[in-house]
């Protein structure tokens, strides 16, 4: 049986460039982008994403309050953007827009729905945040926060990601998802300080096989993610694409199965899961502590998997609604 999250209230109200946020539950740093996607035929589609992006849209979107702490810009594809976080429930914490253009990806979808990524990054929006900027839209009402993706390479956005976290009060949960992008993580020093100085603080970590794969390229994944948990001492969510769940800790290596559903693509299926996670966790009233809660774990985990199989089975980052998880 799947434990709805209950609805807590939603976010934000979009006025002319600006949007003013409530006071949060779940801050999400990272970077909105549109996500330009070519499928196996050649065909072109364009729709908002930016994995943190898709995390805090999922949270809210399962009724659980959500900032968004990423830069956004004031151009087009910036003002549609802030219209999907208004339309999704999640505040905006910068206020302000930037002025930079914004951060297109290019996905890249195979036969079997799974996408692969090329940035065009330099000088856009998801690199408009200062460490000073973050420092002061990060209150003490975030009792959860989630970092990951380009927020751990792209300056100076990385150096406020990790500021961030350090200062991040002894009772927040940090949640980290590296998912990793070879084409701008490669021989990147910036990725691995950062990456690094997050681990030091996570208490729980998502990642896939190609995560895995890029952080300790000569193991095999699963030994790589005992490594990952011994290093960091955090719970890691080892996501194994349509096979399962590995929910690991000091103590304890659970499967869980993944169900079977026909996939249209996978864009935003692990941001759905981490979305489903924290929101379930948040809604439960769960803090910190509860890391070492080993069924709490395995219960939000198991809804961060409902989550992210209604997201597989259609286009793009679209992850379900309160409602929709009713029926499930």
């Amino acid at each position: 049986m799947i434990v709805e999250p209950p609805p807590l209230g939603r976010g934000s109200t979009h006025v002319r460039g600006t949007c003013t946020s409530v006071p949060s539950v779940v801050t999400v740093v990272g970077e909105a982008l549109i996500d330009i996607i070519v499928d196996p035929a050649g065909n072109v589609t364009s729709v908002v994403g930016g994995a943190p992006l898709n995390t805090a849209r999922t949270i809210a979107r399962l009724g659980v309050p959500a900032t968004f702490l990423g830069g956004v810009s004031t151009d087009a594809f910036g003002a549609r953007i802030m219209r999907l976080l208004q339309a999704d429930g999640v505040g905006y914490a910068l206020g302000e827009q930037v002025d930079e253009p914004t951060t297109l990806a290019i996905a890249q979808i195979d036969a079997d729905g799974a996408a692969t990524y090329r940035f065009m990054m330099e000088g856009t929006s998801a690199a408009a945040v200062t460490p000073q900027a973050a420092l002061s839209h990060v209150g003490p009402q975030c009792s959860a926060l989630h970092v990951g993706t380009l927020g751990l390479v792209l300056q100076p956005l990385a150096d406020a990601t990790a500021a961030v976290v350090a200062v991040s009060p002894a009772d927040r949960l940090v949640m980290v998802d590296p998912n990793c992008r070879p084409s701008v993580m490669t021989s990147s020093d910036v990725f691995d300080r950062t990456l690094r100085a997050v681990l030091e603080r996570a208490d729980v970590v998502k990642v896939s096989g190609d995560d895995l794969a890029f952080i300790y390229p000569s193991m095999e994944v699963h030994d790589a993610a005992v490594r990952l948990q011994r290093e960091s001492g955090a719970v890691v969510l080892f996501t194994d694409g349509a096979k399962s769940v590995h929910v690991l800790t000091e103590s304890d290596d659970v499967i869980l199965e993944v169900p079977r559903v026909v996939v249209v693509d996978t864009v935003g299926a692990g941001d759905s899961f981490s979305g489903g996670f924290l929101a379930q966790w948040q809604s439960r009233g769960l803090g910190r502590a509860d890391v070492a809660n080993l069924d709490a774990v395995l219960s939000a985990a198991r809804f961060g998997i409902a989550v992210a199989a209604i997201t597989c089975q259609r286009p793009g980052a679209d992850p379900p609604n309160v409602q929709e998880m009713k029926v499930h």
